[in-house]
C-alpha cells in the first residue's frame, strides 16, 4: 500500500508549481479528499514542506507551521521520540526500505493525536546520500483507541477466564474436604457404643454443615455479577480465615495428631476476596498436614511477620519436603507432583493454582524445603494490601496451639 501512495505523491510533489499541469491537480485533489497529510524533506536545505491536510490533523491553519523539520519533530511525544528517530535514521542509512514509525504528535489544542508516519528515500547524490524524502502522515488516532479497548476487554476477559479457574479449582478443593469431613464423621457415629460418643458426632457434623454453609457463600461472592471487581477489595481479617481453615481441617489435624501454632497480629487485614485467602491457607496447611514425616510427630507454625515494605507470612512444616534442587523450577506448575511415594489424592494442581490466587491478590509465593526435614512456604504482600487496621493494637499475639 506505501508503495502505491508514494508513486502519485511523487508525481505530485515533481509538477506541484504547474498550477496548469492536469495530472498534478487530479493527484492533489485525490490527496486533499483522502485527509492524508504530505511531507517532502529536501536534505540540502533540510526543509521540509507540509502540506495543508498535514497541519489540519494537528489543528493548525497553513500559515502556522513553517517549513523546518523540527515543526514536526518538537511536537513528537517525548516517550516516542527515540523510536521516531531511530526509525527514520534506519532508512536513512539504507536498512531499511521504507521508513514507517506510529508516534503521537501535540495538536494545536494541547491533546495529542497518533499519527502513521511513513516515507521513502526518492533521489540520492551520487555517493548514496539521501536528497529527498516523500512520506505521509494519516491520522490513526481512533484506531489506536480502538486497540486499547480491545486490550483492556482481553484483559477482563483473561481475568475472569483465570477467576473461573479459581473457582472449579475451589470448588472441587475445598468442598471435597467438607464431604470427607461428612464421610468420616458419619463413620465415626455408626460405629460409637455410646450416647455421649454418638452426641459428639453430631456436634461434629453441626460444625462441618456450619463451615460447608460460609464456603458456599464465599464461593457465591466470587461469581457474582456485581462483584466483578469489588470482590478483591474487601478488608479481610486474616486471623479469622486461619481460624475457620483449621476448623475446616480440624478431623485430618486429628487425625495427624498434627500441633498447629499460629503467631499473627489480631488485627492483621488482607484487602481481597476471602474465598481466595481460604484456598491459600486450606491448600497450604492441608498439604502441610497430609505430607508428614512418618517418624515425627507433625507440627505446623503459621506466622505473620511485619517489614518495611508490607507483611510476610510463613507456613512451615516438619514433612518429608521437596528436592528442591530436582523440582525448584516445577513447584508452582501445572500437574506436577513432587513426592517419591505415589498418592491418588495428590492431582498436582494446589500449588498452581494457589501462586494465580496469590498474585491475584497482590502479593508473592515462595518456598524453602529440604527432604526429609520440612518445607515453608511464604507470602509476601505489599503494605497497600496487608496492613494492621488499628494502629493501636500492633502488638503480635501470643503463640496459640491448635492440639487435637
Amino acid at each position: 500500500m506505501i508503495k502505491r501512495i508514494f508513486s502519485p505523491i511523487r508525481r505530485l510533489f515533481e509538477h506541484r508549481t504547474s498550477s496548469d499541469n492536469s495530472n498534478s491537480l487530479k493527484w492533489q485533489f485525490a490527496v486533499e479528499n483522502s485527509k492524508i497529510g504530505v511531507w517532502d524533506w529536501n536534505a540540502k536545505m533540510n526543509e521540509v514542506f507540509y502540506s495543508v491536510e498535514s497541519k489540519n490533523i494537528l489543528g493548525y491553519s497553513d500559515n502556522e507551521i513553517g517549513n523546518h523539520a523540527d515543526e514536526w519533530n518538537k511536537r513528537v511525544h517525548p516517550e516516542d521520540k527515540a523510536a521516531y528517530n531511530s526509525d527514520f535514521q534506519r532508512h536513512i542509512t539504507g536498512e531499511l526500505e521504507l521508513y514507517k514509525n506510529e508516534h503521537r504528535v501535540l495538536c494545536k489544542d494541547g491533546s495529542y493525536r497518533w499519527i502513521l508516519d511513513s516515507g521513502k528515500i526518492v533521489s540520492k547524490d551520487k555517493n548514496g546520500k539521501p536528497l529527498r524524502i516523500i512520506g505521509t502522515h494519516i491520522d490513526i488516532t481512533s484506531r489506536k483507541r480502538n486497540e486499547v479497548l480491545l486490550n483492556e476487554n482481553f484483559n477482563i476477559i483473561t481475568s475472569q477466564n483465570k477467576r473461573l479457574y479459581n473457582f472449579t479449582h475451589i470448588v472441587s478443593h475445598n468442598l471435597r474436604t467438607h464431604i470427607g469431613n461428612f464421610k468420616n464423621v458419619l463413620e465415626f457415629h455408626e460405629s460409637s457404643t455410646t450416647q455421649q460418643e454418638k452426641d459428639e458426632m453430631f456436634n461434629y457434623l453441626k460444625t462441618i454443615s456450619s463451615a460447608l454453609t460460609t464456603t458456599i457463600t464465599n464461593l457465591n461472592d466470587v461469581i457474582s455479577v456485581n462483584s466483578e471487581y469489588n470482590d478483591l477489595n474487601n478488608n479481610i481479617g486474616i486471623n479469622g480465615v486461619v481460624r475457620e481453615t483449621l476448623g475446616n481441617l480440624s478431623i485430618e489435624i486429628a487425625t495427624k495428631r498434627a500441633t498447629i501454632n499460629t503467631d499473627l497480629p489480631s488485627n492483621l487485614y488482607l484487602k481481597g476476596n476471602s474465598s481466595y485467602l481460604e484456598s491459600i491457607f486450606h491448600n497450604l496447611i492441608s498439604n502441610a498436614v497430609k505430607y508428614v514425616h512418618p517418624q515425627k510427630t507433625p507440627i505446623v507454625n503459621i506466622k505473620g511477620v511485619q517489614t518495611e515494605e508490607g507483611f510476610e507470612i510463613s507456613i512451615s512444616d516438619n514433612g518429608i519436603g521437596i528436592d528442591l534442587e530436582k523440582y525448584k523450577e516445577q513447584v508452582f506448575g501445572m500437574y506436577n507432583t513432587f513426592h517419591e511415594s505415589s498418592r491418588d489424592d495428590s492431582e498436582g494442581i494446589g500449588l498452581y493454582l494457589t501462586k494465580i490466587q496469590v498474585e491475584d491478590l497482590g502479593g508473592k509465593i515462595t518456598i524453602d524445603s529440604k527432604l526429609n526435614e520440612g518445607t515453608t512456604f511464604k507470602l509476601f504482600f505489599p503494605k497497600e494490601k496487608a496492613f494492621l487496621l488499628n494502629k493501636k493494637k500492633e502488638s503480635f499475639n501470643t503463640s496459640s496451639t491448635l492440639n487435637q
